[in-house]
This record gives structure tokens, C-alpha cells and sequence, in this order.
């Protein structure tokens, strides 16, 4: 049986994110102050008992759930205070419209394809009575046309034009960009033009973080120095310093579908082969207390001085937190498990910032590390290598099965496939990616020195292609990836509870892990059985929220029939990022260009007995009185609905290929005069079971 004791960090930590998630979902399920007023008696109460039993000597009460209570209660309390939209001060609170606000850039510009994003913190903001002090951060976008080079992080603007809240997900199923930024407390945006922002000044708010910046910039323009080809340059970035922009969709679609993309963003894996680098090359000093010491100081300036150049991105802050408190529990040699250690960081990281919890890359790092932790060992003692080459051989493998494993279900849930080969690509990739980023480390250490660090980044350059030919490759063997898998959250759980007792049944050798299992396998499939019954059973018309584009989906038992422009067809990432979601949950599994059954011309088709009239031109209006059911209008088309006025519809769709004002335009005839009309652009997708 399983025995608490030992794990008292693991306790704390359990309870402290039960109360942090319960503040997520439920923040107002009771009034703050009387929590405070709770949480302090809970607290009075568990010293007075504390002092009691110190002063009788004996027990006179066990406050043990009185305090894993107070934990709660302070996990809790402690995502109230971090929400700023709770806070009096912040712009979602404000009524007033805003003229001009001034802001502070919080981050290095990324660079994406047709602007530089950056984001910000508001100060204070000018409305009709004058400025105001308020809070809030944001996100800015500045257009390349305009913008030559980014702002950098410090830089002090202001800002002409009203900050924009961001708008919920449009489409089915499609990510939820505001809950995202809202995580990390963004709930505006704006697109920014030339003759809306005036520099005002340069005044980082952290010296430490702004130096950060410049050295992962240096870092950055160094590998591309020395790196000459450009795909390779992205890749080196990616995979030393965490810069992923770069990085093109083929690069990532071969990482994903060969589980390998796990080596593309800095993480544990890194932080972990640079400490076990520095363990190799200093265990002389693992002999003596004093030695152990100096081992894990020298570990922590090596780490965070890694974490430094970086940039301190979130993620190698968690990974190189995590491994600081290994060093420390290694140093001090004290019997201590490592599952209190992983808690003891954990938990530092939720206090600092508790909305980490909702972090998918927290999530996973820490998941995968149990379960190396965890299973890792029992794996590796099934076999006993005989030479040193099949042990490393055998070493990765276990790792990558434990890691898979801890994170199977979370996968599914997220990414919604499953890399058939991760074991091939990773004995393969886990090594070379080892090369990789000790070259890139070695490049930026002798930068200085031109010829030798040239010779390096030529090497570097090879290694990586090495690395790209193996990603490649494995991605393009047959069936190495099983993709349009649908679960929902609680399917996840039922999955992870499934593996959680088959891994126990396999350590306690318990049969009633057995029915456990069965019973969670049971309600998975019973849950994915029903969702594919009452939502693949009816054909659908779907009119996608695609802004500047025509996307509209006719689905049918498993097929999905395409209409859109030929610039969408071209944008893969934004059919997957908009469109792709609504299909996995429908169970489409193929898709066509081609309407089937069409009568009469091209915009005018009867499709499961419904008639479609679709409008992309004004000189496509018919002219002849005509019924419909679903009339879509698209490109600016219909400029009156007056000249609509013989056609008699159920249905009037704008689509989000019309431009705002446009739309506004007809939505506010079409009130005056009471037709019934829908606005991609307002409302989000047009859905409708046939």
C-alpha cells in the first residue's frame, strides 16, 4: 500500500493545486473576504493547537487536515490575488473609451510573417476627463510595412486608439486564444499603424531581464553567423536557445509526427544533459561534503547562467527551478525522495504564478518526469546489457517509454495524435539533438575566436542535417503517425486513471486494480461510442469564422466538402488552426474540393435536400424571384439587402470574407426591416444540422 508519510511535500502540493484549480473554475464560490477570515482562523487555530500540544507534550489533537485545509484555502486565496481582472485598477473595469494610453514592452518581439508581435504593460491611459492611473497588459502588433524593426523590451510608447478586448475562439472546437492570454493575464490587444505609436523613452523595469534579452539577441545573431543555411539556423535557435521563429510548418509537422519535438523547445531534456555534463566533468568533487557543495554551486552558475542567455523564458526557468533543487537535495545529502524534490519546485513555481497549472508545457514537464522518475527504473531492471553501447541503447528507450506513458492521455487531448515510431525517432534523435546543442554551446563560447568557431558551426550545420534526415525519414515510413484522435477532458482522465492502475497492477501485483481499469476503459469507450453517435449521425453545413476568407465545410457521415478561396486552400496552418478542429470533432476523415450532385450553376446547388445560394459577386445576384434556404454572401457582394428583396430565404449568412463595416452595415438593415441575417464576423461560425 501506498504510504504518505514520506511524501509530505507531495501532500502540501496536492492540496495547494486543488485550491488553485477550484479559484480558476469557481473564483466567486464564496466572497474573498470571508475566506480571508476563514483562512486566518484555520491558521490561528493550527498554532494554538501546535503551542498546545509543544506545552503537554503529548497529542492532544492531530492538525493534519487542518493544515492540508489552510493549504487549500491558500492556493485558492492565492489565484484570486493573481487575477488582475479583479483588481479596481485594471482596464476591464474601465467605462470610459480611451484616446491614447501609454505602455511598457514586457517581452522580445517575435517575429511573425507580416508583423512583429510584442506585449506590453499599460500605466496609464487618457480618456474624455483627462489621464487616469491603469493596469493591464496587452498585446501589440506592428505590421512590417510599417515597422522596419521591432520595439525592444523597456521601450516606453504611447499609444494612440482604443485597446481591443480578444475576441472569444469563432469556430467549434478551434483554440481558445482568450482563455490562453487570459492565463497569463492579456485581455486586450491591438493592431498598431506608424502614425498611432510616439517613442517616448527606454526604461526596462529589470535590469536583469533586459540584459537576458541582449544576450539571447547576441546568442541568436551569433549561431546565424556561423550557421549559413537557413532551415539549419532555425533548427540551432530552436533547439539552444528556445527561439522558434524561425521555424517553418514542414520542420514542425516532421517533429510532431515523430515525437520528437519535445528536443525544439528548450526544457528538462536540455537543462538535463547540460547538469549531467557538468556532473561527468566534476564528479572528483562528489567525494567529499565540501566537494558536493562547491559541485552543486558551480551546477547552479552553469544552469541559470544557461537560463540567463536564453533569454529566461518561462520554460527554462521551470526546468532549470526543478534541477536547482536537485542540485541543492544532492549537496546536502540528505535522505530525501524525489518526489518531494519535484513537489518543493513545483510548488515554488505555483506560488510565484499559479496560473502555471493551466500551462500545457507545465503540464507535460512535469508529468514526463514522473514518469521517468517513477517507471524508468523497473523498466531498465527487466534486462542487463552485457556492453556499454546496448545499456545507452536500452537507457533511452526506457526513458522514452516512461515518458510517453506519463503523458499518453494528455497527448490525446491535446494534440490528438500519436507518433507510431517515437522509440525509433527518439534513440536517434535524443543522441544527435545531445551533439547539437553541446555544438551550439561550444559556437557561442568561442564565438570570439573566428576560424574555430567557424569550424564548429560547419559541424553544427551537418549535425543538424543529420538530425533533419533522421526526422524526416522516420516521418516518411508508412503509418508513423495515427492522427484525428478526439477525446474530450474527461476521456483524459479516464485514460490516465486506466494507466495508473495497470502500472500499479504490474508493482503490487493487486487484482482489484484489474476491474479498475476495465471499468475506466469501459466509460472511455462508452463516452467516445455515444459523442460519435449523436454528433457524426446528421449531415452539417458549417460556415467558418476565417477572417479576409470564404470557408465553408458540407459535412456527411465522415466526409467533409470544401468550398473556399484558392489563398485559403494554400494556408495549411490556418485550415488546421480554424477549420480542423470542427472536423476531428465530426469524425472527418476525409476531405474534397469537389460539391457533389450540383444543379444548375456554380453558387446555386440543392445539397441533402436544402438549397444553397451563394453570392461572391453582384453580378452573380439572380435575377429572378427564387427560394432558398441558406443564402451566403461573401466578398462585399450585396451592397443593399433591397437588392434581395426577390429572393425568399431562411437563412442570410455574411461570411468573413466581407469586411467589418461591411457586414455592420447589413446587419443594421437587415434590423430595421426585420430579416433574420447572421454575421460570421460577429457571431462566430454558422452551424447548422441538416
Amino acid at each position: 500500500m501506498l504510504r504518505w508519510i514520506p511524501y509530505a511535500v507531495v501532500r502540501i502540493v496536492i492540496f495547494f493545486i486543488a485550491g488553485i484549480i477550484l479559484g480558476i473554475y469557481q473564483p466567486d464560490f464564496l466572497p474573498q473576504l470571508y475566506l480571508e477570515i476563514i483562512f486566518a482562523l484555520a491558521l490561528l487555530s493550527y498554532i494554538a493547537f501546535f503551542l498546545l500540544q509543544r506545552f503537554y507534550k503529548r497529542l492532544l489533537f492531530n492538525p493534519g487536515l487542518l493544515g492540508l485545509m489552510i493549504i487549500f484555502l491558500a492556493g485558492y486565496l492565492r489565484v484570486l490575488d493573481c487575477t488582475d481582472a479583479r483588481k479596481p485598477e485594471n482596464l476591464v473595469h474601465l467605462q470610459e473609451p480611451v484616446l491614447y494610453y501609454k505602455v511598457a514592452i514586457t517581452s522580445q518581439a517575435r517575429n511573425k510573417e507580416n508583423s512583429w508581435k510584442t506585449e506590453g504593460t499599460i500605466s496609464t491611459v487618457q480618456t474624455s476627463t483627462g489621464w487616469k492611473t491603469c493596469s493591464g497588459n496587452i498585446i501589440l502588433y506592428f505590421p512590417k510595412s510599417d515597422f522596419k524593426k521591432p520595439f525592444q523590451y523597456g521601450d516606453i510608447l504611447l499609444v494612440k486608439g482604443i485597446p481591443q478586448s480578444v475576441p472569444p475562439s469563432g469556430n467549434p472546437g478551434e483554440f481558445d486564444y482568450r482563455k490562453f492570454l487570459a492565463y497569463r493575464k492579456i485581455y486586450h490587444q491591438q493592431f498598431v499603424r506608424e502614425n498611432e505609436v510616439k517613442y517616448l523613452e527606454s526604461n526596462p523595469s529589470s535590469s536583469i531581464v533586459y540584459c537576458a534579452i541582449r544576450a539571447r539577441v547576441w546568442a541568436d545573431t551569433t549561431l546565424t553567423r556561423f550557421v549559413k543555411e537557413e532551415r539549419e539556423r532555425a533548427i540551432a535557435s530552436a533547439l539552444v536557445l528556445g527561439v522558434t521563429d524561425g521555424l517553418d510548418n514542414e520542420l514542425l509537422n516532421a517533429y510532431a509526427a515523430t515525437g520528437a519535438m519535445h528536443v525544439l523547445a528548450v526544457s528538462g531534456l536540455h537543462i538535463s544533459i547540460i547538469y549531467m555534463l557538468i556532473l561527468g566533468m566534476l564528479k572528483p568533487l562528489n567525494n567529499t561534503p565540501a566537494g558536493r557543495w562547491w559541485l552543486a554551486a558551480l551546477s547552479l552558475v552553469i544552469l541559470w547562467g544557461y537560463a540567463f542567455v536564453t533569454g529566461l523564458s518561462p520554460s527554462v526557468l521551470r526546468a532549470v527551478t526543478m534541477f536547482t533543487f536537485v542540485a541543492v537535495a544532492k549537496a546536502w545529502n540528505r535522505q530525501t525522495n524525489i518526489y518531494n524534490i519535484l513537489a518543493a519546485s513545483a510548488f515554488c513555481l505555483l506560488i510565484y504564478e499559479p496560473y502555471l497549472i493551466m500551462s500545457v508545457a507545465f503540464q507535460l514537464s512535469y508529468l514526463a518526469v514522473l514518469g521517468i522518475v517513477y517507471l524508468q527504473p523497473g523498466m531498465y531492471n527487466l534486462w542487463e546489457p552485457t556492453s556499454r553501447f546496448w545499456d545507452e541503447v536500452w537507457k533511452i528507450t526506457t526513458v522514452s517509454i516512461a515518458a510517453q506513458l506519463a503523458t499518453f492521455s494528455l497527448g490525446l487531448l491535446y494534440f490528438h495524435q500519436f507518433p507510431n515510431y517515437f522509440l525509433l525517432s527518439n534513440l536517434l534523435v535524443i543522441p544527435i539533438s545531445f551533439a547539437v546543442l553541446i555544438l551550439g554551446l561550444v559556437v557561442l563560447a568561442i564565438s570570439f575566436i573566428g576560424p574555430l568557431a567557424a569550424l564548429c558551426g560547419w559541424l553544427l550545420l551537418w549535425t543538424i542535417k543529420a538530425l533533419n534526415a533522421v526526422v524526416f525519414t522516420v516521418e516518411s515510413f508508412p503509418y508513423s503517425l495515427i492522427d484525428h484522435v478526439y477525446i474530450n477532458t474527461l476521456q483524459s482522465w479516464l485514460l490516465m486513471v486506466a494507466i495508473i492502475c495497470c502500472v500499479l497492477l504490474f508493482q503490487f501485483r493487486k487484482f482489484y486494480y484489474v476491474p479498475v481499469a476495465c471499468v475506466m476503459m469501459l466509460l472511455f469507450v462508452l463516452i467516445q461510442w455515444t459523442h460519435y453517435r449523436d454528433v457524426t449521425s446528421h449531415a452539417m453545413l458549417a460556415v467558418y469564422k476565417v477572417p479576409h476568407h470564404t470557408a465553408l465545410d458540407l459535412i456527411d457521415e465522415g466526409k467533409a466538402y470544401f468550398i473556399t478561396d484558392s489563398s485559403l486552400q494554400r494556408k495549411t496552418s490556418a485550415v488546421r488552426f480554424h477549420i480542423q478542429p470542427n472536423r476531428l470533432n465530426h469524425g472527418v476523415d476525409n476531405v474534397e474540393s469537389v460539391i457533389p450532385s450540383l444543379s444548375g450553376a456554380y453558387g446555386n446547388w440543392t445539397w441533402r435536400g436544402r438549397s444553397i445560394l451563394m453570392i461572391r459577386d453582384p453580378h452573380a445576384i439572380p435575377l429572378t424571384a427564387m427560394e432558398a434556404d441558406f443564402v451566403i454572401i461573401s466578398n462585399n457582394a450585396v451592397k443593399n439587402l433591397s437588392a434581395l428583396s426577390h429572393i425568399n430565404a431562411s437563412e442570410i449568412i455574411l461570411d468573413s470574407s466581407n469586411s467589418y463595416y461591411f457586414a455592420e452595415k447589413l446587419r443594421t438593415q437587415a434590423l430595421a426591416a426585420g430579416i433574420r441575417i447572421y454575421s460570421v464576423l460577429h457571431e462566430g461560425a454558422f452551424i447548422k444540422n441538416i
